[in-house]
């Protein structure tokens, strides 16, 4: 078994609810998605904030490129480990 977690990291908080409701749908994911807002450095204002969700994928069975393309429908990328 390989542990694995895929970060996307997306504008706001509203694409990082639906993309986290819309990765069970689409990839079948078991586990509830982590999500997480990620302040960026010096910032306090709410609205300068990236939201991060974590998704673990035990089997490995993700394919990067897929989640790819599928953090950029939101405006967003995957972070690379």
């Amino acid at each position: 078994m390989n542990d694995v977690r895929h970060v996307l990291v997306l504008p706001d908080r509203d694409a990082a609810e639906e993309a986290a409701a819309e990765l069970g749908a689409r990839f079948g994911v078991d586990e509830e998605p982590q999500l997480v807002r990620d302040a960026l450095a010096g910032e306090d204002d709410a609205e300068d904030a990236q939201w991060l969700v974590v998704v673990e994928d035990p089997q490995g069975r993700l394919p990067a490129a897929e989640l790819d393309e599928f953090a950029a429908e939101w405006d967003g990328w995957r972070e690379e480990p």
